[in-house]
């Protein structure tokens, strides 16, 4: 295979994921993944992942910093930090394949869960970002893509366009940091694999400064329905290449 080829596909996707999960908080890592796995293989293309997704989070931290939601990573974080450690040991010793399919159905119901009338009422405390950090942080360490979970619920809190993205990111950040641990513990990660993410990494930064001036300029009516989109295509996606 042509690595120049290669790399080009990467900074191309990389540019477009982070561009979208900028605007929609999500779908990034369901961009990236099927090309990274078509790059490096299924077993590095989790850990390569998760080093570009902590730089592209901690940006869109950075551009956001002025509307986080403090409380809400911290309680995301009492269930995230357990859990992810749980989910990089499974992701160390088993397959995921079923899971994926798992989470494409989830995803779509979640769409259709959103336009019943408990629905579009439905609210979430602060308390409720704990099970919710829990249940996040293990299917990351193992499917490597979350975003569409988490989405409904952080939009159920309140949060909209900047507060969104950027709490959203800081929490994804935690569970980030904890998967890698867990994969340097278990010997999947190397050298290569950190250099690769940095340099996939430095290119979503930029897709975050790009995806945050769109963000700024989009009707905040708008932002739910940009939303859905990506978690139809995400969990269609998912069903297909689980």
């Amino acid at each position: 295979m042509d690595e120049l080829l290669v790399a080009g596909v990467i900074v191309v996707a990389a540019l477009t994921a982070s561009t979208l999960a900028a605007v929609a908080g999500f779908g990034g890592a369901a961009i990236m993944l099927p090309i990274l796995v078509w790059a490096v293989g299924v077993r590095d293309a989790i850990p390569l992942l998760t080093v570009a997704q902590l730089i592209g989070n901690l940006s869109r931290v950075w551009f956001n910093r002025g509307e986080l939601s403090l409380p809400v990573v911290k309680w995301f974080a009492f269930g995230a930090v357990p859990l992810a450690i749980v989910g990089g040991v499974v992701f160390a010793t088993a397959p995921a394949g079923a899971l994926v399919r798992v989470l494409g159905v989830f995803l779509l119901m979640t769409v259709a869960y959103r336009h019943t009338a408990w629905g579009r009422n439905a609210r979430i405390g602060l308390r409720g970002f704990l099970p919710l950090g829990a249940v996040s942080s293990f299917l990351s360490a193992v499917v490597g893509s979350v975003g569409p979970i988490m989405a409904p619920f952080f939009l159920a809190y309140g949060l909209v366009r900047g507060a969104y993205i950027g709490t959203e990111a800081l929490a994804t950040v935690v569970m980030h940091v904890v998967k890698l641990g867990v994969y340097g513990r278990y010997d999947l990660m190397s050298l290569r694999i950190l250099l690769i993410g940095l340099a996939i990494g430095a290119v979503m930064f930029l897709g975050s400064y790009m995806g945050k001036r769109i963000l700024n300029r989009m009707p905040e009516r708008v932002f739910p329905f940009i939303i859905e989109g990506v978690l139809i295509a995400a969990g269609l996606l998912f069903l297909i290449k689980g």
